[in-house]
């Protein structure tokens, strides 16, 4: 296994959250706000649903 893929995962991921916050610390504020009012199988759903994209897609582009 290539480790570097998962560690330029790791750098991708960590940046995208780092500009969000950066530039929209408001809205960021908001949205952890209403994540608290969420039931936890709602948040559960999206974060697998989320999960099983990211690993499609990186599988698409690594699949030759």
């Amino acid at each position: 296994m290539d480790w570097s893929l998962l560690i330029i995962g790791i750098g991708l991921a960590l940046f995208i959250e780092g500009v969000a916050y950066a530039l929209l610390p408001s809205g960021m504020k908001a949205l952890l706000i209403a994540m608290l009012e969420q039931p936890a199988a709602k948040l559960r759903g999206v974060g697998l649903t989320m999960a099983t994209f990211g690993v499609a897609i990186v599988w698409f582009i690594q699949t030759p």
